[in-house]
């Protein structure tokens, strides 16, 4: 159905491509080490500093990684079965926003509203219910095409960018829905343009790579025994898209083998500072990715990996400081700003006014003891984007400033 079976041996010489900005990895993907077990990363040396490293290179070393597509379908048990001894975690976990990040169903594709429409030009675009499926059209006035979308990418917050497959290939539509206007606009990265015919209004064509890129990080096992197939993708960031195929860790731990069971489960409370950073970077870009990537500029906002290994807490946190440090990956992301000040004053002082070093390049913040990211991880707008990021460079931040490359 697909038409990828040449491209997709093209794909293992030349590894995938960036979803967002349709930027090459550089590096191949090696296959996975021939191991009943998954083995921990070694931990970094504790006289050594945190080293960020590409996905690329993550991935040829490590027996599982997010977006890794070695194991086999049938080694996937699907997140019921993980709730039946982790049940809190794998409950919690379908709240959060990895997994909603891909959708099949109606509703999150059209946000709850009975049509979507958008003028771009001399464009006319809709979205709306047929059946039991979610349909965009685009219209010049003379004629109209159509395509059934299969899914909606992204969890809501920012809103959602829809896939729709033609003639064996799949397209990422020229408009997506932004929560913050409640209606359609051009896709981010989509041009101002007059289309050739109404099938390039409606749409750009993802090449293979990319498209394997954009649903590994969208969905759960697109990619299995190396071979690219969407239909048989799980909506969204499960728990196994973590944590690796949880087959061998469940037969293992109903036999009562428990040591075993554990090896054979991927556990990324196990990795050091930077391994860890560099785990959420699969999807989220490391620095590693953004040097290979050659990109600079506001867009960075998005890769929250790189940006926080900018930050001088990073550096001198003498390996403390990883993405999990503020964020529990088994619960929603927590919105509410104070909530995070606590996890700032771990380091700094709460005692405020004079500036006295309290640890290694720590210091006391002279202003205040609460809502600390107001202050010092700014809210970035990306144009086009309808939503103000988070930028996660934590500095003392000027109003006005330049943004920081």
């Amino acid at each position: 159905m697909w038409n990828i079976r040449e491209e997709h041996r093209r794909w293992m010489v030349a590894g995938g491509l960036v979803c967002f900005l349709g930027l090459g990895w550089l590096k191949p993907i090696a296959a996975q080490k021939k191991s009943s077990d998954l083995p921990r990363n070694h931990r970094s040396h504790a006289d050594s500093n945190p080293i960020s490293l590409s996905t690329p290179d993550r991935l040829e070393d490590a027996v599982w990684w997010p977006t890794k597509g070695t194991a086999p379908r049938n080694e996937y048990v699907g997140t019921e079965e993980c709730a039946k001894c982790h049940h809190a975690k794998a409950t919690s976990q379908t709240l959060t926003e990895m997994a909603h990040a891909s959708t099949r169903s109606i509703d999150p594709a059209l946000d709850g509203q009975p049509r979507l429409d958008f003028r771009e030009g001399s464009y006319d675009y809709d979205i709306f219910r047929r059946g039991d499926s979610a349909v965009e059209s685009v219209a010049d006035g003379r004629a109209s095409i159509s395509r059934r979308l299969l899914f909606a990418f992204g969890e809501g917050l920012v809103g959602h960018t829809y896939i729709y497959e033609s003639e064996g290939n799949l397209y990422e539509s020229h408009v997506s829905y932004y929560s913050a206007i409640k209606g359609l606009d051009l896709t981010t990265g989509h041009p101002h343009s007059q289309f050739a015919d109404l099938a390039a209004a409606l749409g750009r064509r993802l090449e293979l790579r990319e498209a394997q890129k954009c649903f590994g990080c969208h969905t759960t096992a697109s990619t299995t025994a190396n071979h690219f197939d969407p239909t048989q993708a799980l909506a969204g960031v499960t728990c196994e898209a973590c944590h690796g195929p949880g087959s061998r860790h469940v037969l293992a731990m109903m036999a009562g083998q428990v040591a075993r069971g554990k090896k054979s489960i991927f556990n990324p409370g196990d990795l050091d500072s930077a391994s860890s950073v560099d785990f959420c970077g699969a999807c989220h870009r490391t620095s590693g990715d953004v040097v290979q990537m050659n990109v600079g500029g506001v867009a960075t906002v998005r890769f929250q990996p790189f940006r926080l290994e900018q930050s001088r807490c990073w550096k001198s946190a003498n390996e403390q400081l990883s993405c999990v440090t503020c964020h529990d990956p088994h619960e929603p992301l927590v919105q509410n700003s104070a909530h995070y000040d606590h996890i700032c004053l771990r380091c700094h002082s709460f005692n405020v006014g004079d500036g006295q070093r309290i640890g290694r390049g720590q210091l006391m913040c002279k202003v205040s003891k609460v809502e600390c990211v107001i202050c010092h991880m700014p809210r970035v707008e990306i144009p086009g984007m309808h939503h103000m990021f988070v930028d996660h460079w934590i500095r003392i931040a000027s109003s006005n400033e330049p943004y920081p490359n």
